[in-house]
Parts: structure tokens; C-alpha cells; sequence
């Protein structure tokens, strides 16, 4: 039985150009933090699955092109995939393009025990300014920070702070939000001030470095869960205490 709230991934890097390499790590690397799975498939034109026994061939060549094309497991019962997206510089913050990586994992006891891995292994891979896990659930909420909606000025649920439009955040650097698991390679933790030992010691506590020297930093020990009053309250304090993400701090 699939999980009803998956675990949702996402990671903003450097827009692909000609380069197949970073698509491969990504792939391989989240293989290797999840035993046993295996990204070999593709969805045809007709919304079938195709098996792709020359996948790396494959993805390297859809890469020369910009391209970062969905794959996936084939396993109804615990669903993985993963696919990239181009931004255009109109969307992006500093008018630079970048690639989108998004991935959808079941969220059971396995995922979440490998989750840190998981996002480390895509966002390195990618090389990416930064990124989040993020269950479906919340990451509804943490969508509708970002300003403006489609009734008006922006009225965040849950007492959470309004964000800024992607395009009107000054670097590619600064996170556009926050999520459950984060990523902030290390010109992300420099550009919002991670970590300050005397103000961040709950967060290094559930933090580790990577090997390029960036951060993944777990906000809950659980999956984030915005109907939990501590798991709420966490994710206030950590925008309160880092208001470059979202675009939030004075120019």
C-alpha cells in the first residue's frame, strides 16, 4: 500500500548546460543512500513505463540538451521518482537560470531513516545552492508563505511569515523557505549566517557537514508535522532566527 503523504524533495542548482555529470550523481547517489533501489524507468509519451536498460547512456544524452527527464522504480508499493526542471532567469532569484530537482518518495520507516542521505546525496550530486525533504503534508502549508496568492496579498496559514517571490530574492544562494530536512551547501549557510555557535546549538544538534562543507539541518527529530504545536513552534523560531530565507531581511 502506497504511503498517503509522500516525502517530497526538491533542490535549486545551477542550470544544466551540456553537463550530464551532475544528473548522474543525483541518480546514483540517491541509489546508493536507499539499498536496493533502482531508477530504471521512464514514462513514454503515451503516460506508459518504459524500462531504460541504457539509462546513464540515456540521462547523458537528455543532459547535453538542458534535460533532466522523469524516472522512476515501477514499484507500486513503494513509488520513487525523480525528475529536473528548467527555471528561466525571469523566475529565478538574480536573474540566473537554474535546474530543479524534484523527487517523491514514499514516506515509510525506510525513507525516513535514510532521508538525510537521501538529500544530501541529490543535492551534492547536483551541486546545489541548497534544498529540503519535506513531508506533503506540510509542505502544503510552507507553499502558501510565498507571495503573492491568487486572492491578494499573501495570509500564510498558522501564524508562519509571508516570503517573497522567488525573482525577488537577491541571490541564488539564499533559500526561497524552510522544510523538514535542509540543505544549505556552503554558500547558502554563509549567505543566511549558519551556524553561529552561540545561537544555533539546538540545530547543530540534529546537523552534519558535508563533504563539499555545506549543512544538512533536521529542524525535528519526526517528520515535520504543522498540526504538532513543538513542530510548529520550530519552524517559527527558525525563521525568526534566519530572516535572509524567503527574502525576508532588509537589503
Amino acid at each position: 500500500m502506497t504511503i498517503r503523504s509522500p516525502l517530497i524533495l526538491n533542490v535549486y542548482a545551477p542550470a544544466l548546460v551540456g553537463d550530464g555529470n551532475r544528473t548522474l550523481a543525483a541518480v546514483h547517489g540517491m541509489e546508493k543512500a536507499l539499498p536496493g533501489l533502482r531508477l530504471e524507468w521512464r514514462v513514454t509519451d503515451r503516460r506508459r513505463l518504459a524500462a531504460l536498460p541504457q539509462r546513464d547512456a540515456w540521462l547523458t544524452e537528455e543532459a547535453t540538451r538542458g534535460e533532466f527527464p522523469m524516472i522512476c522504480n515501477n514499484d507500486e508499493r513503494s513509488p520513487v521518482m525523480i525528475s529536473g526542471r528548467h527555471r528561466s532567469a525571469y523566475v529565478s532569484p538574480g536573474g540566473r537560470p537554474q535546474l530543479q530537482v524534484h523527487a517523491k518518495l514514499p514516506l515509510d520507516a525506510g525513507v525516513i531513516a535514510a532521508a538525510v542521505d537521501v538529500l544530501e546525496a541529490v543535492a551534492e550530486g547536483a551541486r546545489a545552492f541548497w534544498g529540503h525533504a519535506t513531508p506533503d503534508g506540510a509542505s502544503g502549508d510552507i507553499a502558501e508563505q510565498i507571495a503573492p496568492t491568487l486572492e491578494g496579498p499573501p495570509s500564510p496559514p498558522r501564524g508562519l511569515p509571508a516570503l517573497q517571490l522567488f525573482e525577488h530574492i537577491r541571490s541564488p544562494e539564499i533559500p526561497y523557505y524552510l522544510g523538514w530536512l535542509n540543505y544549505w551547501s556552503a554558500a547558502a549557510a554563509q549567505a543566511i549566517g549558519f551556524p553561529d555557535p552561540a545561537r544555533d546549538s539546538e540545530l547543530l544538534s540534529r546537523a552534519r557537514r558535508t563533504a563539499s562543507g555545506g549543512w544538512v539541518v533536521q529542524l525535528t527529530d519526526a517528520p515535520l508535522n504543522l498540526d504538532d504545536p513543538a513542530h510548529l513552534d520550530t519552524l517559527k523560531r527558525t525563521y525568526e532566527r534566519f530572516p535572509e530565507i524567503g527574502g525576508r531581511a532588509a537589503p
